[in-house]
């Protein structure tokens, strides 16, 4: 299921990019992730951690899955939302799928990244869009984005050269 953006949902894609910024400065990929309860409040941020945990599954999305599942459990993320800057990957998106996460919101594309990094080796970009893993299953994720790609962009400024 895909929806269009709500005025919250800009504002929580706009923290999750503000946590990817915060990402490159920690010395990481430049990527965010929020968790928002049903309400709509953020619980859990999760920057990048691939560089500095030297571990080539700590995407942003990834660890706020493994906080989300141990601090909120399995039982109640149906009714949360994850905000990210940039859509997930096929793993990513695995992961989310099996935490139980209801709602992803991303800012930008994979194909956008794509032709941001190219062939970079330290973001092998797939081109496979995240609906098709998030509700590959047998539960339906909304899906909501590309929403705000060039505000999203700009952490990545540099960062691929």
């Amino acid at each position: 299921m895909t929806s269009t953006p709500t005025e919250t949902d800009l504002a929580l894609l706009r923290e999750a990019i503000a946590v990817s910024k915060s990402a490159v400065a920690a010395g990481n990929h430049p990527f965010g992730a929020v968790l928002t309860d049903p309400a709509g409040t953020v619980v859990l941020t999760a920057e990048n951690t691939v560089t500095t945990e030297n571990d080539c599954t700590g995407h942003a999305e990834t660890n706020l899955v493994r906080l989300a599942w141990r601090e909120i459990g399995a039982e109640r993320l149906a009714g949360y939302s994850l905000y990210t800057s940039c859509e997930p990957c096929a793993m990513c998106s695995g992961a989310i799928y099996w935490s139980g996460i209801g709602r992803v919101v991303y800012a930008m594309s994979e194909f956008e990244l794509n032709e941001l990094t190219g062939a970079h080796v330290e973001n092998p970009t797939m081109s496979l869009d995240c609906r098709v893993v998030l509700n590959g299953g047998q539960r339906e994720i909304t899906v909501v984005g590309p929403a705000i790609s060039a505000e999203a962009l700009v952490a990545h400024e540099g960062f691929w050269s």
